[in-house]
């Protein structure tokens, strides 16, 4: 197969992972910065320009998407897709996973369980909502937040209003949740490969933070899913309509709740924890679906 992979960067751990992977499954593996192309749409159909040069084709695509640039890379995304192109990842459960408010809201709708949460604007009465959450603390988080960038513990109504103050002067869209104190600062990240968990670790966040990315200095050690875990993580990635998927859970009093669904995961601490080689499974899932697509 002649595989692209959507990075703008080499030197990232994943991107690495991944064309190691698809060279050791013999295919020809390029690595492309979606930043730099061209999407033309014309009489001709549809053709994407890198760096001036047509592209060559391409029989399937792996999306690693940064979250600055969700937008620009579904543009790409979409192209590839109306071009004939496998993906992993459709543009349109990008934008929707990185939309953390508009993937709770499908979640939800489906009976998923996600942690209590509502969406503030700069005049809202935030001693009402901060009652709906269950009181202080309360977590204040950027819609676009990732790596735990954006993401804060407010304990008081003087804390969340320096927040709230602070956030909207650079953004327009802030949620706040109910903060899950049981969970002790520790999460679930499940790695989904086809619809189904293919590796599982526990993060611990470090003492005196709640966070637990593993930017943050988190520690992290291989688990396996309890059975209500798994089905969750299986229906999220079902209502998403997603093939490749980290799922991030929360362990809380009424059971294990949604946090996030990361549309474009990190492969470096998942490997690394658990040993799984999840790069691997990626570049055999493209295999079944251009096989699939091919025999149409």
């Amino acid at each position: 197969m002649n595989i692209g992979i959507l990075s703008r960067s080499t030197q990232l751990y994943s991107t690495r992972s991944l064309y190691q992977a698809g060279r050791r499954r013999g295919h020809t593996v390029h690595v492309i910065d979606h930043t730099r192309c061209s999407l033309v749409i014309d009489e001709n159909g549809h053709q994407i320009f890198y760096e001036s040069a047509l592209l060559p084709v391409l029989d399937a695509v792996i999306p690693r998407i940064g979250a600055s640039v969700t937008g620009q890379g579904a543009a790409v995304i979409n192209q590839f897709e109306l071009m004939g192109v496998v993906s992993p990842t459709s543009a349109a459960a990008l934008q929707i996973a990185r939309d953390k408010l508009r993937c709770l809201q499908l979640l939800a709708q489906q009976g998923i369980p996600v942690p209590r949460t509502v969406m503030v604007g700069p005049y809202g009465n935030t001693e009402k909502v901060v009652d709906l959450l269950g009181g202080f603390p309360v977590v204040v988080k950027l819609l676009e937040s990732t790596h735990g960038i954006g993401v804060e513990l407010a304990g008081s109504s003087w804390e969340l209003q320096r927040l709230l103050d602070y956030y909207f002067q650079h953004h327009d869209r802030v949620i706040l949740q109910e903060f899950i104190e049981e969970a002790r600062g520790a999460d679930i990240r499940a790695l989904v490969v086809d619809g189904k968990v293919v590796a599982c670790m526990r993060r611990q966040a470090q003492p005196g933070e709640f966070r637990s990315n593993l930017h943050r200095g988190a520690s992290s050690f291989s688990v396996k899913l309890k059975a209500e875990e798994l089905e969750l993580v299986e229906r999220v990635v079902h209502t998403m309509k997603i093939d490749v998927a980290g799922v991030d859970i929360l362990p809380s009093g009424k059971g294990p709740l949604v946090m996030e669904v990361n549309a474009s995961p990190g492969l470096e601490g998942i490997e690394t924890t658990t040993g799984v080689d999840v790069a691997g499974k990626i570049i055999r899932l493209l295999e079944k679906k251009v096989k699939a697509k091919n025999q149409l």
